[in-house]
Formats: C-alpha cells, sequence, structure tokens
C-alpha cells in the first residue's frame, strides 16, 4: 500500500509541472461607434469578452451589442493595432451574429503575443457601416 502511494504521488509529482504552465487569460472590451477609425454617429454599444487557453491556444468569446442602426453583417478581431490605428482581421467572428454572439477559435502564437500586447480589436460591421459600426480594444 506505501509503495503504492508513493508511485501515486511521483506520477502527479511529474505530471504537475506541465499543467503549472498552463494558463487562462480573459480580456475585454467596450464596443462603441466613437471608437471606430473613423468614428462615426450610431447609438450602438457593446461589449466582448475573450478568453484564451494558452496551453490549448484556445480562444473563447461572446460578443454583446445593441442600438446598432442595422443587423450585424460581420464581426473579427482585428490586428495587431493600437488604439486609434486600424489593421487586418485576425480572426473572423463565425455567424450566427444576432447578438449575443458566442465562439471558438485556434489562435497562433502571434496571435496570443498580440492579445497580450493590447493589440487587438473587435469590430462589428453593419451594412449602414460596413467598415465598422462599433468597436473596442480588447484589455485585461
Amino acid at each position: 500500500m506505501f509503495r503504492s502511494a508513493l508511485g501515486l504521488t511521483a506520477f502527479v509529482t511529474l505530471l504537475m509541472p506541465a499543467a503549472a504552465g498552463a494558463e487562462t487569460v480573459t480580456y475585454h472590451a467596450t464596443l462603441s461607434s466613437a471608437a471606430e477609425v473613423p468614428p462615426n454617429k450610431t447609438a450602438g454599444t457593446g461589449t466582448a469578452t475573450a478568453m484564451i487557453d494558452t496551453d490549448l491556444k484556445m480562444l473563447s468569446y461572446k460578443v454583446e451589442y445593441t442600438g446598432l442602426s442595422g443587423p450585424a453583417t460581420a464581426g473579427h478581431f482585428h490586428g495587431p493595432a493600437a488604439v486609434g490605428k486600424n489593421a487586418a482581421v485576425l480572426i473572423p467572428i463565425m455567424a450566427p451574429l444576432g447578438s449575443p454572439i458566442n465562439g471558438m477559435a485556434k489562435l497562433t502564437d502571434a496571435e496570443i503575443a498580440d492579445f497580450a500586447a493590447g493589440s487587438v480589436y473587435v469590430n462589428i460591421h453593419t451594412e449602414k457601416n460596413p467598415g465598422g459600426e462599433i468597436r473596442g480594444q480588447m484589455s485585461k
């Protein structure tokens, strides 16, 4: 019995260092028309929450919005870009685009680094504002 318990302890100890590096990091954004580049004058607002499992390199997200000028036609995570700058699409937000939007995506190391650097923003597009109606920078 003692030998079995000792063996189990050694086995668990060997596994712990691998799990110790795993981390889930949460990012948030407040979306507004004023944050768009260039800004627009719509009443749309929203929030985005992104959780990244750094071990699995998986992003899970939730985007909620209200007051858009019409139905959302597209949504994306863009980067790398500082506040006030535009960037290419990193991760498309998958349909359905009705609020709330929930989704998941596999990330690269570079995309994880962009989130950590505060260089990723969320953009929700509408027919009236095809370049983006509401936007928010992701931060911890």
